[in-house]
């Protein structure tokens, strides 16, 4: 049994609840449409508060039913972030905070804990003086927040990709909800020095199984869209369906083409160590952190991890897709020259700018044998006669479902008049104009989450959902890198076939290598 003295608020509320809810007087009566009483509230941590952590929180500071009461990142104030404009986010908080002189007199591009906790703080003693609001607890480390901040509901992780499972797998095991940004984990890796070989994004989600806590990955967004194509697909208006096509515009930042090796001084400020985490010591460089870290092997999992969970997932959902069977990747490489010979440069640290994967899977359900194709660094299909018939060429990002009768462009039928007669035939209204984003790029499915993180039913964003995308995508990262170390052997890599019972590749033994991470000491995965 639980000491008293350590039971607290989330533990007391329920029952304490569900005992009085008959003679409670309702909450919009005692403080007026849309207040939510401070007991209310769900808490939160923010971990990660760089450039698109900032931008998410500046978001979810103005919901009623979240405190974020602790904030945590290794880098205590910096003004050398990299962001995709260089005033964006302070302008942004400037809007939030109605101040237009916030940040005046500060060059560069500013992030980390103390400004998030000065937004956060200021935010509230503006627009919620009321609550008698007790401050914002600030942490370099997650691990030192997790053991101190008791009265915690949830975290939301915002952090480089190589930290997500270690500190989603922490949360959740002291009983924490989760949000978490894409990806669940960067690679499908065996756990040393643990005996037993179980891969990160796997550990994630039997994590959140086996603890029951509430999740919610943040490349949710809602599936209508994709219903309506898979009701297409049923209803045979493409044919027997064959192939899906998705692609995106990513990168958007540099891939590496070297190691560095200069040695800049660490900044005033950053804990190097707390933000290296789990991954090999090495030494700093600035090349490695903030919005460059996702074009690294070790810290991030590429264009397919940026953009995928968001454009892929719906796909494995409407389509009841199971992890892939097989997997082809084929990358772009790069040259040097090196004492007046031309030879293509080995890389095997980073991703490369250009990619395309085959998925293949075997025929289930109502579904026949079908094959998934990923295209990144301006790769993409040609344009099918279909939309030329339109006078129209293959957009930048999308999706294309290609059936033995006709063809599907993210959710239209093309050419127009094949999707009007279909929407005919169907009785359906034609279309109001405007299209659904991706649910605010990362903050999609509130309502879901906040539902699901009081107790109401899962979000269809949990963890268990995104399991078999997220595997896919950690296994093309697996298979771009393998591919691209025997590329520059001059050989070409095969399709790599997945058993995923026994987590390894059956064909090419050399290739389960990069399934393989090996953690610093004391930062080894271990699930519930």
């Amino acid at each position: 049994m639980v000491p008293k003295d350590e039971i607290n608020r989330r533990e007391f509320l329920a029952p304490a609840a569900a005992g009085l809810a008959i003679t409670l007087v309702p909450r919009h009566v005692l403080g007026g449409p849309g207040y939510t009483a401070p007991s209310d509230k769900i808490t939160l941590a923010y971990i990660g508060c760089g450039t698109q952590g900032t931008r998410e929180m500046l978001r979810l500071i103005a919901t009623p039913d979240v405190q974020i009461t602790a904030v945590c990142d290794p880098v205590k104030d910096g003004t050398n972030y990299i962001d995709w404009d260089k005033t964006g986010i302070r302008d942004s908080v400037r809007k939030v905070l109605e101040n237009p002189n916030w940040g005046a007199g500060i060059s560069g591009i500013r992030a980390g804990r103390d400004m998030a906790k000065e937004i956060i703080e200021t935010y509230y003693a503006k627009k919620r003086a009321a609550e008698n609001f007790k401050g914002v607890a600030s942490y370099a480390d997650f691990r030192e927040l997790l053991e101190k901040e008791k009265d915690l509901d949830s975290v939301k992780i915002m952090t480089p990709d190589h930290l997500h499972a270690t500190i989603a797998i922490a949360a959740m095991k002291r009983h924490k909800h989760v949000l978490v940004h894409k990806p669940l984990a960067n690679r499908v890796a065996e756990v040393k020095p643990l005996a037993n070989r179980v891969a990160e994004v796997r550990m994630v989600v039997d994590t959140a199984r086996k603890t029951g806590v509430a999740t919610h990955l943040l490349a949710w967004r809602s599936p209508a869209s994709l219903t309506a194509v898979r009701q297409m697909i049923v209803d045979g208006a493409i044919g027997t369906l064959k192939e899906v096509h998705n692609w995106t515009d990513r990168p958007f930042w540099p891939q590496q083409l070297a190691l560095p090796t200069d040695r800049p001084p660490i900044p005033p400020d950053f804990d190097w160590n707390l933000w290296l985490g789990p991954e090999r010591d090495r030494p700093y460089h600035p090349s490695y952190t903030h919005a460059v870290f996702r074009g690294w092997y070790d810290f991030g999992a590429g264009s397919i991890a940026d953009m995928g969970n968001y454009s892929m997932w719906p796909i494995f959902m409407a389509l009841d897709l199971p992890v892939p069977h097989s997997i082809e990747a084929q990358s772009s490489s790069s040259c040097e020259i090196n004492d007046q010979v031309s030879t293509i440069k080995a890389n095997d640290f980073a991703f490369p700018y250009a990619n395309r994967v085959c998925f293949k899977f075997a025929a289930h359900g109502q579904w026949p044998a079908l094959r998934l194709y990923w295209y990144d660094g301006g790769m993409r299909p040609f344009t099918p006669d279909e939309l030329l018939e339109d006078g129209k060429s293959i957009p930048a990002t999308g999706t294309l479902f290609i059936g033995d009768k006709g063809v599907i462009l993210n959710n239209e039928i093309v050419p127009a008049k094949r999707m009007q007669d279909y929407r005919a035939s169907k009785g359906l209204p034609q279309p109001q104009g405007g299209r659904g984003g991706r649910g605010g790029g990362g903050g999609g499915g509130e309502a879901e989450w906040l539902a699901a993180f009081k107790g109401g039913p899962a979000s269809q964003g949990n963890f268990l959902n995104a399991a078999n995308c997220s595997e896919a995508i950690a296994l093309a990262g697996t298979a771009m890198r393998y591919g691209r170390k025997v590329f520059n052997e001059n050989r070409c890599a095969p399709a790599l076939l997945w058993d995923r019972e026994n987590m390894k590749f059956t064909n090419v033994a050399e290739a389960n290598q990069y399934l393989t991470r090996e953690y610093r000491d004391g930062w080894a995965l271990a699930g519930a």
